[in-house]
């Protein structure tokens, strides 16, 4: 799983989001050795252990909260207070409408779906689109973020490559919980990107010297350590060796390699393309966000700089998946914590509004080309079809073949479900 967030946001409670805990490669000061060793720790003691099919999810978060009545679920109808200034355009779907502002969504409406139904809480935290939990139940509960359980389903995968990567640091939606701290993502920011390469002054040459003069050590280790540890030591360090050198998620994460015009289209939207370049080399799941949805005040002026580029990251994102032929088995969703209030404010902004809210998914095999729900004529309440953060969460698992009713054993040894709400959402499933 790859987080990907953008510069740091002030939201209405005054506390900054961004990278309030820093970790190392793997976690907390934790090698690539140190993870995968954990990793195969954690994959000898689980139970009734799950082969996860080759799929993986890009999920897009836009931390603070998006206004659905300016973006996925306009109100032309409605009271000019409520209706804002936007207008509604028409997709090449007949029947679906979308703001003005998503002109590219627009030509491919045929390969996306929305969810207008989605009643949400009123907390400014990611936990609950990344965990099912709001941060107050899941900080006590410990359930691990979609990333975490990704993570550990694909302990079997590609070696030299993170199935949980996150560029933006650690928050509660990102924590392994009950899953145990060795699938932490891996995170590039900082001190991580810099243990995927050699240091500076060390050739590949001197690389081996040095693995040469370890495995010399080593030698003389098993001499005195009769229990066969160090054979075992060997194995996970010569598994992180792997992952420096074959060198796949580090040219992932390095854009200059691109095709020019494949950067120039991702211009000012790059982490869309990182991305993707991400889950081409093998990472699990992808999540990325923009920034910038805590629109209290000047709600349109900052939405008619933030949409277009929404617009141009998941339109190329999305065709690029289906040119490539990953748009089955690599599924997207994009939604923030919750809505905004239908009624613009005197400040022309909008408040939090957890009563509705919309999303956008694509992709993995799911049903597209259709809009499940609907909210009131002033987009106040869910009209039809109302569903939880849970039951799209328990949705997207399903998508990847991860059962939502599954257990994992918490932190006292106890079985606890996935996920407690888990009804899907039958209308995205084949």
């Amino acid at each position: 799983m790859l987080t990907i967030y953008g510069s740091a946001q002030r939201f209405c409670d005054g506390i900054t989001r961004r990278n309030f805990l820093q970790i190392g490669a793997f976690g907390a000061s934790l090698t690539l050795a140190d993870l995968l060793r954990l990793r195969a720790q954690a994959a000898e003691t689980s139970k009734g252990k799950i082969s996860l099919p080759n799929k993986a999810a890009i999920m897009i978060y836009l931390p603070g909260g998006p206004s659905h009545m300016d973006t996925y679920d306009l109100k032309p109808n409605a009271p000019v207070e409520f209706r804002g200034e936007f207008k509604p355009i028409k997709t090449n779907v007949p029947g679906i409408e979308i703001c003005e502002y998503f002109p590219l969504q627009a030509k491919i409406m045929d390969k996306l779906a929305i969810i207008r139904s989605i009643v949400s809480v009123d907390e400014h935290s990611d936990s609950l689109v990344m965990t099912g939990y709001p941060e107050r139940i899941s900080r006590v509960t410990n359930h691990p973020s979609f990333g975490a359980v990704v993570s550990k389903l694909r302990s079997g995968a590609d070696s030299a490559v993170p199935p949980f990567v996150s560029l933006r640091g650690m928050s509660r939606g990102t924590e392994p919980g009950f899953l145990g701290i060795a699938h932490r993502p891996f995170t590039p920011s900082g001190p991580g990107l810099q243990n995927l390469r050699l240091p500076g002054n060390v050739s590949l040459e001197r690389f081996e010297d040095r693995r040469a003069l370890l495995t010399s050590f080593d030698g003389l280790r098993r001499e005195i350590d009769a229990s066969g540890t160090a054979e075992g030591l060997d194995a996970f360090t010569q598994k992180a060796i792997d992952m420096v050198l074959s060198g796949n998620v580090r040219r992932a994460l390095d854009l200059s390699t691109a095709d020019p015009a494949t950067r120039e289209r991702y211009k000012g939207v790059e982490q869309f393309l990182t991305a993707l370049r991400l889950i081409e080399v093998g990472v699990g799941c992808v999540t990325l966000s923009i920034g910038g949805w805590d629109t209290h005040s000047n709600n349109f002026t900052t939405l008619k700089r933030q949409l277009p580029q929404v617009d141009k990251g998941v339109a190329n994102l999305i065709q690029d998946l289906h040119e490539r032929g990953l748009d089955r088995d690599v599924l997207v969703v994009m939604w923030g914590e919750f809505g905004r209030t239908p009624k613009v404010n005197n400040q022309a902004g909008r408040d939090h509004w957890a009563p509705v809210m919309s999303a956008l998914v694509a992709g993995g095999g799911m049903k597209m080309g259709q809009v499940i729900g609907s909210s009131t004529e002033r987009g106040e309440r869910p009209k039809d079809r109302p569903c939880t953060v849970s039951q799209v969460l328990a949705t997207l698992y399903t998508a990847m073949g991860i059962d939502p009713a599954m257990t994992f054993l918490n932190g006292a040894g106890r079985p606890v479900h996935l996920l407690d709400d888990r009804q899907v959402l039958s209308e995205l499933l084949g």
